[in-house]
Protein backbone atom coordinates (compact mmCIF):
# COMPACT_ATOMS: atom_id res chain seq x y z
CA UNK A 1 0.00 0.00 0.00
CA UNK A 2 1.41 3.38 -1.05
CA UNK A 3 2.65 4.92 2.21
CA UNK A 4 0.02 2.82 4.04
CA UNK A 5 -2.80 4.75 2.37
CA UNK A 6 -2.15 8.14 3.94
CA UNK A 7 -1.87 9.88 0.56
CA UNK A 8 -5.14 8.30 -0.59
CA UNK A 9 -6.89 10.74 1.72
CA UNK A 10 -5.94 13.44 -0.79
CA UNK A 11 -7.51 11.85 -3.87
CA UNK A 12 -9.69 8.94 -2.63
CA UNK A 13 -10.75 9.93 0.89
CA UNK A 14 -13.69 7.54 1.24
CA UNK A 15 -11.57 4.54 0.28
CA UNK A 16 -8.67 5.54 2.52
CA UNK A 17 -10.84 6.23 5.57
CA UNK A 18 -12.85 3.04 5.09
CA UNK A 19 -9.64 0.99 5.02
CA UNK A 20 -8.37 2.88 8.09
CA UNK A 21 -11.56 2.10 10.03
CA UNK A 22 -11.85 -1.53 8.94
CA UNK A 23 -8.15 -2.33 9.35
CA UNK A 24 -6.90 0.17 11.95
CA UNK A 25 -3.11 0.35 12.24
CA UNK A 26 -1.15 3.11 13.90
CA UNK A 27 1.61 3.06 11.28
CA UNK A 28 -0.43 5.38 9.01
CA UNK A 29 -0.96 8.15 11.58
CA UNK A 30 2.68 7.81 12.67
CA UNK A 31 3.77 8.49 9.08
CA UNK A 32 1.45 11.51 9.00
CA UNK A 33 3.06 12.69 12.25
CA UNK A 34 6.55 12.42 10.76
CA UNK A 35 5.46 14.41 7.69
CA UNK A 36 3.81 17.00 9.92
CA UNK A 37 6.95 17.46 12.05
CA UNK A 38 9.14 17.91 8.95
CA UNK A 39 6.67 20.33 7.36
CA UNK A 40 6.36 22.31 10.60
CA UNK A 41 10.14 22.76 10.78
CA UNK A 42 10.15 23.93 7.16
CA UNK A 43 7.39 26.39 7.90
CA UNK A 44 9.31 27.70 10.92
CA UNK A 45 12.41 28.21 8.79
CA UNK A 46 10.43 30.05 6.07
CA UNK A 47 8.65 32.27 8.58
CA UNK A 48 11.69 33.14 10.71
CA UNK A 49 13.95 33.76 7.72
CA UNK A 50 11.47 36.34 6.39
CA UNK A 51 10.97 38.08 9.74
CA UNK A 52 13.39 40.76 10.94
CA UNK A 53 13.29 42.28 14.42
CA UNK A 54 14.65 45.66 15.50
CA UNK A 55 17.42 45.04 18.05
CA UNK A 56 17.70 47.47 20.95
CA UNK A 57 20.10 48.49 23.66
CA UNK A 58 19.06 48.07 26.41
CA UNK A 59 17.76 44.71 25.21
CA UNK A 60 14.01 44.16 25.32
CA UNK A 61 14.27 41.73 28.25
CA UNK A 62 15.69 44.56 30.39
CA UNK A 63 12.99 46.97 29.20
CA UNK A 64 14.09 50.63 29.21
CA UNK A 65 16.61 49.95 31.96
CA UNK A 66 18.50 53.21 31.47
CA UNK A 67 15.45 55.32 32.24
CA UNK A 68 14.34 53.04 35.06
CA UNK A 69 17.53 53.39 37.15
CA UNK A 70 18.91 56.64 38.61
CA UNK A 71 22.35 55.11 39.12
CA UNK A 72 23.13 55.45 35.40
CA UNK A 73 22.73 59.25 35.48
CA UNK A 74 24.44 62.40 36.72
CA UNK A 75 22.97 65.88 36.44
CA UNK A 76 23.07 69.44 37.74
CA UNK A 77 19.43 68.85 38.78
CA UNK A 78 17.80 66.77 41.51
CA UNK A 79 16.97 63.27 40.30
CA UNK A 80 13.98 61.21 41.36
CA UNK A 81 11.49 58.68 39.98
CA UNK A 82 8.06 59.61 38.66
CA UNK A 83 5.48 56.82 38.98
CA UNK A 84 2.55 58.82 37.58
CA UNK A 85 3.88 60.03 34.23
CA UNK A 86 5.69 57.40 32.15
CA UNK A 87 5.53 55.54 28.85
CA UNK A 88 3.62 52.25 29.06
CA UNK A 89 4.27 49.36 26.72
CA UNK A 90 5.95 45.99 26.29
CA UNK A 91 9.48 47.41 26.24
CA UNK A 92 8.82 49.97 29.00
CA UNK A 93 8.76 49.85 32.78
CA UNK A 94 6.52 51.53 35.35
CA UNK A 95 8.25 54.86 35.91
CA UNK A 96 10.22 57.68 34.32
CA UNK A 97 13.16 59.77 35.49
CA UNK A 98 12.35 63.23 36.85
CA UNK A 99 14.87 66.10 36.87
CA UNK A 100 14.12 69.19 39.00
CA UNK A 101 16.12 72.41 39.09
CA UNK A 102 14.85 75.74 40.45
CA UNK A 103 15.88 79.20 39.27
CA UNK A 104 18.03 78.18 36.35
CA UNK A 105 18.19 78.68 32.59
CA UNK A 106 20.26 75.53 31.97
CA UNK A 107 19.70 71.90 32.89
CA UNK A 108 21.76 68.94 31.78
CA UNK A 109 21.91 65.20 32.41
CA UNK A 110 24.47 62.55 31.48
CA UNK A 111 23.98 58.83 30.93
CA UNK A 112 26.88 56.50 31.63
CA UNK A 113 26.68 53.53 29.26
CA UNK A 114 28.28 50.52 30.91
CA UNK A 115 28.84 48.64 27.63
CA UNK A 116 30.62 50.19 24.66
CA UNK A 117 28.18 50.57 21.77
CA UNK A 118 28.96 50.18 18.09
CA UNK A 119 27.00 52.71 16.04
CA UNK A 120 28.83 52.21 12.75
CA UNK A 121 28.73 49.69 9.93
CA UNK A 122 26.14 47.01 9.10
CA UNK A 123 26.11 45.63 12.65
CA UNK A 124 26.00 49.03 14.37
CA UNK A 125 22.99 50.80 15.82
CA UNK A 126 21.45 53.26 13.37
CA UNK A 127 19.01 55.24 15.53
CA UNK A 128 18.53 56.71 18.99
CA UNK A 129 15.02 57.08 20.42
CA UNK A 130 13.93 58.68 23.69
CA UNK A 131 10.97 60.55 25.20
CA UNK A 132 11.04 63.97 26.89
CA UNK A 133 8.22 65.66 28.79
CA UNK A 134 8.86 69.27 29.91
CA UNK A 135 6.42 69.67 32.78
CA UNK A 136 7.55 73.21 33.52
CA UNK A 137 8.09 75.88 32.44
CA UNK A 138 5.33 76.07 29.85
CA UNK A 139 7.84 77.61 27.44
CA UNK A 140 9.77 75.25 25.15
CA UNK A 141 13.58 75.46 25.50
CA UNK A 142 15.42 77.82 23.20
CA UNK A 143 18.17 75.27 22.68
CA UNK A 144 18.45 71.49 23.10
CA UNK A 145 21.77 69.78 22.50
CA UNK A 146 22.75 66.14 22.55
CA UNK A 147 26.25 64.71 22.90
CA UNK A 148 27.40 61.14 22.40
CA UNK A 149 30.67 60.48 24.19
CA UNK A 150 33.36 58.22 22.80
CA UNK A 151 35.72 56.90 25.49
CA UNK A 152 36.23 60.31 27.14
CA UNK A 153 34.16 63.46 27.66
CA UNK A 154 36.58 65.31 25.36
CA UNK A 155 35.77 63.02 22.42
CA UNK A 156 32.16 63.28 21.37
CA UNK A 157 29.59 63.82 18.65
CA UNK A 158 27.28 66.85 18.93
CA UNK A 159 23.89 67.62 17.44
CA UNK A 160 21.37 70.44 17.87
CA UNK A 161 17.87 68.93 18.27
CA UNK A 162 16.02 72.07 19.36
CA UNK A 163 13.35 71.71 16.68
CA UNK A 164 12.44 68.20 17.82
CA UNK A 165 11.16 69.40 21.22
CA UNK A 166 8.55 72.06 20.59
CA UNK A 167 5.80 71.08 23.05
CA UNK A 168 5.50 71.18 26.83
CA UNK A 169 3.29 69.17 29.16
CA UNK A 170 3.23 66.18 26.80
CA UNK A 171 5.66 63.46 25.78
CA UNK A 172 7.87 64.38 22.84
CA UNK A 173 8.90 61.23 20.95
CA UNK A 174 12.37 61.86 19.51
CA UNK A 175 14.18 59.61 17.05
CA UNK A 176 17.60 60.63 15.73
CA UNK A 177 19.66 58.96 13.02
CA UNK A 178 23.21 58.11 14.04
CA UNK A 179 26.35 58.60 11.99
CA UNK A 180 24.95 61.40 9.83
CA UNK A 181 24.84 65.20 10.27
CA UNK A 182 26.62 65.13 13.62
CA UNK A 183 29.55 67.36 14.53
CA UNK A 184 32.63 65.37 15.49
CA UNK A 185 34.67 66.71 18.40
CA UNK A 186 38.30 65.57 18.74
CA UNK A 187 38.82 61.81 18.24
CA UNK A 188 35.26 60.61 18.62
CA UNK A 189 34.59 57.19 17.08
CA UNK A 190 31.14 55.79 16.18
CA UNK A 191 32.43 52.31 16.97
CA UNK A 192 33.00 53.30 20.58
CA UNK A 193 30.05 55.14 22.19
CA UNK A 194 30.24 55.16 25.99
CA UNK A 195 27.89 57.90 27.16
CA UNK A 196 25.21 60.45 26.35
CA UNK A 197 24.46 63.99 27.46
CA UNK A 198 21.33 66.10 27.03
CA UNK A 199 21.44 69.86 27.63
CA UNK A 200 18.40 72.19 27.71
CA UNK A 201 18.58 76.00 27.75
CA UNK A 202 15.99 78.79 28.18
CA UNK A 203 16.46 82.54 27.62
CA UNK A 204 15.51 83.25 31.26
CA UNK A 205 15.68 81.49 34.61
CA UNK A 206 12.80 79.19 35.50
CA UNK A 207 11.86 76.40 37.86
CA UNK A 208 12.40 73.39 35.59
CA UNK A 209 10.82 69.95 35.87
CA UNK A 210 11.69 67.56 33.09
CA UNK A 211 10.90 63.86 32.55
CA UNK A 212 12.86 61.37 30.44
CA UNK A 213 11.76 57.85 29.52
CA UNK A 214 12.22 55.08 26.95
CA UNK A 215 15.80 55.68 25.80
CA UNK A 216 16.97 53.06 23.28
CA UNK A 217 19.67 52.65 20.68
CA UNK A 218 18.23 50.59 17.83
CA UNK A 219 17.90 50.30 14.06
CA UNK A 220 19.93 47.13 13.44
CA UNK A 221 17.76 44.22 12.35
CA UNK A 222 18.27 40.50 12.83
CA UNK A 223 16.23 37.74 11.25
CA UNK A 224 14.13 35.43 13.36
CA UNK A 225 16.39 32.58 12.25
CA UNK A 226 19.49 34.40 13.46
CA UNK A 227 17.87 35.16 16.80
CA UNK A 228 16.42 31.67 17.24
CA UNK A 229 19.60 29.82 16.27
CA UNK A 230 19.65 26.45 17.96
CA UNK A 231 16.19 27.07 19.38
CA UNK A 232 14.75 25.39 16.29
CA UNK A 233 15.50 22.09 17.98
CA UNK A 234 14.59 23.16 21.50
CA UNK A 235 11.40 22.98 23.49
CA UNK A 236 11.25 26.78 23.65
CA UNK A 237 10.69 27.19 19.91
CA UNK A 238 7.16 26.51 18.54
CA UNK A 239 8.65 25.12 15.32
CA UNK A 240 11.02 22.62 16.94
CA UNK A 241 10.50 18.87 16.32
CA UNK A 242 9.59 18.39 19.97
CA UNK A 243 6.82 20.98 19.90
CA UNK A 244 5.60 19.81 16.49
CA UNK A 245 5.35 16.27 17.85
CA UNK A 246 3.44 17.48 20.92
CA UNK A 247 1.18 19.67 18.80
CA UNK A 248 0.33 16.81 16.45
CA UNK A 249 -0.28 14.41 19.33
CA UNK A 250 -2.71 16.82 20.99
CA UNK A 251 -4.59 17.40 17.73
CA UNK A 252 -4.66 13.68 16.97
CA UNK A 253 -6.03 12.63 20.36
CA UNK A 254 -8.55 15.48 20.50
CA UNK A 255 -9.88 14.84 17.01
CA UNK A 256 -10.09 11.11 17.67
CA UNK A 257 -11.86 11.85 20.95
CA UNK A 258 -14.57 14.05 19.44
CA UNK A 259 -15.11 11.55 16.61
CA UNK A 260 -15.54 8.86 19.27
CA UNK A 261 -17.93 10.86 21.44
CA UNK A 262 -20.14 12.74 18.95
CA UNK A 263 -21.74 9.71 17.21
CA UNK A 264 -22.71 8.40 20.66
CA UNK A 265 -24.96 11.46 20.99
CA UNK A 266 -26.86 10.09 17.98
CA UNK A 267 -27.19 6.64 19.57
CA UNK A 268 -24.35 5.05 17.59
CA UNK A 269 -21.85 2.69 19.20
CA UNK A 270 -18.23 3.55 18.46
CA UNK A 271 -14.84 1.91 18.94
CA UNK A 272 -11.82 3.96 20.00
CA UNK A 273 -8.94 2.59 17.91
CA UNK A 274 -10.54 2.81 14.42
CA UNK A 275 -11.62 6.40 15.01
CA UNK A 276 -8.23 7.39 16.42
CA UNK A 277 -6.53 5.93 13.35
CA UNK A 278 -9.00 7.72 11.07
CA UNK A 279 -8.30 10.99 12.90
CA UNK A 280 -4.60 10.57 12.12
CA UNK A 281 -5.44 10.18 8.42
CA UNK A 282 -7.69 13.27 8.51
CA UNK A 283 -4.77 15.34 9.82
CA UNK A 284 -3.12 14.93 6.41
CA UNK A 285 -5.18 18.04 5.59
CA UNK A 286 -3.08 19.93 8.17
CA UNK A 287 0.12 18.61 6.64
CA UNK A 288 -0.98 20.07 3.27
CA UNK A 289 -1.96 23.27 5.07
CA UNK A 290 1.53 23.62 6.52
CA UNK A 291 3.15 22.94 3.13
CA UNK A 292 1.06 25.66 1.47
CA UNK A 293 1.81 28.09 4.30
CA UNK A 294 5.52 27.38 3.86
CA UNK A 295 5.45 28.12 0.12
CA UNK A 296 3.46 31.33 0.63
CA UNK A 297 5.87 32.63 3.28
CA UNK A 298 8.86 31.66 1.14
CA UNK A 299 7.49 33.77 -1.72
CA UNK A 300 6.45 36.66 0.55
CA UNK A 301 8.44 39.88 1.03
CA UNK A 302 10.63 40.32 4.09
CA UNK A 303 8.85 41.84 7.08
CA UNK A 304 10.65 44.29 9.39
CA UNK A 305 9.24 44.73 12.87
CA UNK A 306 10.32 48.15 14.14
CA UNK A 307 10.77 49.37 17.69
CA UNK A 308 7.52 51.32 17.29
CA UNK A 309 5.67 48.02 16.79
CA UNK A 310 7.64 45.81 19.17
CA UNK A 311 7.62 48.43 21.93
CA UNK A 312 3.86 48.08 22.28
CA UNK A 313 3.10 51.69 23.19
CA UNK A 314 -0.69 52.24 22.82
CA UNK A 315 -1.47 54.37 19.79
CA UNK A 316 1.98 53.74 18.27
CA UNK A 317 2.18 50.02 17.68
CA UNK A 318 -1.20 50.06 15.90
CA UNK A 319 0.10 52.58 13.33
CA UNK A 320 3.30 50.58 12.92
CA UNK A 321 1.25 47.41 12.39
CA UNK A 322 -0.79 49.10 9.66
CA UNK A 323 2.43 49.78 7.74
CA UNK A 324 3.55 46.17 8.18
CA UNK A 325 0.14 44.83 7.16
CA UNK A 326 0.08 46.91 3.98
CA UNK A 327 3.19 45.10 2.84
CA UNK A 328 2.07 41.62 3.88
CA UNK A 329 -1.70 41.83 3.38
CA UNK A 330 -1.82 39.75 0.18
CA UNK A 331 -0.01 36.71 1.66
CA UNK A 332 -2.17 36.93 4.79
CA UNK A 333 -5.34 37.02 2.70
CA UNK A 334 -4.20 33.97 0.72
CA UNK A 335 -3.41 32.08 3.92
CA UNK A 336 -6.67 33.10 5.58
CA UNK A 337 -8.67 31.85 2.59
CA UNK A 338 -6.78 28.56 2.35
CA UNK A 339 -7.07 28.02 6.11
CA UNK A 340 -10.87 28.19 5.86
CA UNK A 341 -10.73 25.74 2.95
CA UNK A 342 -8.82 23.32 5.19
CA UNK A 343 -11.52 23.66 7.85
CA UNK A 344 -14.20 22.70 5.32
CA UNK A 345 -11.98 19.89 4.01
CA UNK A 346 -11.44 18.50 7.52
CA UNK A 347 -15.17 18.68 8.30
CA UNK A 348 -15.91 16.76 5.08
CA UNK A 349 -13.36 14.07 6.01
CA UNK A 350 -14.89 13.80 9.48
CA UNK A 351 -18.35 13.44 7.91
CA UNK A 352 -17.12 10.59 5.70
CA UNK A 353 -15.62 8.86 8.74
CA UNK A 354 -18.80 9.23 10.81
CA UNK A 355 -20.94 7.90 7.96
CA UNK A 356 -18.64 4.89 7.57
CA UNK A 357 -18.81 3.93 11.26
CA UNK A 358 -22.47 4.81 11.85
CA UNK A 359 -24.25 4.48 8.48
CA UNK A 360 -26.16 7.66 9.32
CA UNK A 361 -27.49 9.78 6.48
CA UNK A 362 -25.13 12.27 4.89
CA UNK A 363 -27.12 15.14 6.41
CA UNK A 364 -26.79 13.76 9.94
CA UNK A 365 -23.15 12.87 9.30
CA UNK A 366 -22.34 16.45 8.33
CA UNK A 367 -24.22 17.80 11.36
CA UNK A 368 -22.25 15.45 13.62
CA UNK A 369 -19.04 16.25 11.77
CA UNK A 370 -19.51 20.02 12.10
CA UNK A 371 -20.33 19.66 15.79
CA UNK A 372 -17.26 17.49 16.30
CA UNK A 373 -14.96 19.91 14.52
CA UNK A 374 -16.26 22.94 16.42
CA UNK A 375 -15.74 21.12 19.73
CA UNK A 376 -12.28 20.05 18.58
CA UNK A 377 -11.36 23.65 17.68
CA UNK A 378 -12.60 25.00 21.02
CA UNK A 379 -10.57 22.41 22.91
CA UNK A 380 -7.49 23.33 20.85
CA UNK A 381 -7.90 26.98 21.80
CA UNK A 382 -7.33 26.00 25.43
CA UNK A 383 -4.76 23.23 25.02
CA UNK A 384 -2.73 24.20 21.92
CA UNK A 385 -3.73 27.66 20.59
CA UNK A 386 -0.73 27.79 18.23
CA UNK A 387 -2.24 24.87 16.33
CA UNK A 388 -5.33 26.98 15.58
CA UNK A 389 -3.50 30.22 14.66
CA UNK A 390 -0.43 28.79 12.95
Amino acid sequence: MFAYGIFEVLYAPRKALKEAVQNPRYVGPILVMILFVIANMGFGYALLSKTYLDQTMPISADKDEWTETLAYWTSNANLTYNYQEYISGIYYGNKSLEFNLNGSSHIWMELNITETLNCSGPEGYKKLTFRVNIVKPAIPPSNVSIYLFSSTRKDSFYKDITGKIDSTGIWNNITISLGQEWTQINEADWNNITGLKLAFAWPNKYNVTLLIDGLFFHGVYKSGMEIAGDLLVSLGNPYSPINAFMQFTIQWVLLGGVLYVTPKMFGVKTVWKPLLVAAGFILMAYFIRTIIFTFVYTASPEIYYTLAYLGGVPGEWEKAYEQIFQKSSLPYQVLWGFDKFVWVWAIALCAITIRIVSEMSWAKSFVASTSSYLLYTLLLLFLAPSAVFL
